[in-house]
């Protein structure tokens, strides 16, 4: 078991590299996927200590997703048919499906084999967390939209669990999510 090694340290330490790494998400830059590994580690701990065991399951997802994007973002990145690009319809009603099993899926384990006192708030947000981090991976414009909601909702949740650092770090995210999308709104437009 994981002992509680300075939680408000790791928690600020998480948040900062969390500003960093959006910096280069909003940037489109392969340099976003290393510093989201750190990213995701720190908050693996923050998130088990706190009893968001669902949220913990998305920061082993994210450290996975995350070294398949730097692989696949440093291989296609110089490649023009990798650009930034709009979900199909046809995605988008796959990943609601997806999105909604997963919630309810993780929902019932986390109902049933743990002790935290949000299995639906926790498992939501991480459903929906699972599928904007597969549209950032992909490129997809998306996934900005995603995160707005994800961002503003997680905000709620970490004030109930009192993670005060990692509140000011997803109001900021929001706000970030915001100019990510405008930013990768521009670059789409250019491109087609």
């Amino acid at each position: 078991m994981i002992e509680r090694i300075s939680p408000s340290f790791l928690e600020i330490f998480a948040s900062l590299t969390g500003f960093v790494a959006i910096y280069f998400q909003i940037k489109a830059k392969p340099i976003y996927w290393p510093i989201s590994i750190i990213n995701v580690i720190l908050y693996a701990i923050v998130f088990y200590q706190t009893r968001l065991y669902a949220e913990t399951s998305l920061q082993i997802y994210y450290l996975l997703i995350s070294i398949y994007g730097w692989i696949y973002w440093k291989k296609t990145n110089s490649s023009a048919n990798f650009a930034i690009s709009l979900c199909s319809k046809k995605l988008i009603i796959q990943l609601s499906i997806i999105g909604f099993m997963g919630w309810m899926f993780l929902a019932y384990i986390l109902k049933k084999y743990t002790n935290t006192d949000v299995p639906y708030l926790d498992s939501f947000i991480t459903s929906l967390s699972y599928i904007a981090t597969y549209l950032l991976a992909r490129k997809k414009i998306e996934n900005w939209l995603l995160w707005i909601f994800i961002d503003f909702i997680s905000i709620g949740l970490y004030y109930y669990k009192g993670l005060y650092f990692t509140i000011i770090l997803f109001f900021a995210l929001t706000i970030l999510a915001i100019i990510g999308y405008k930013e990768w709104r521009k670059q789409l437009n250019v491109a087609t």
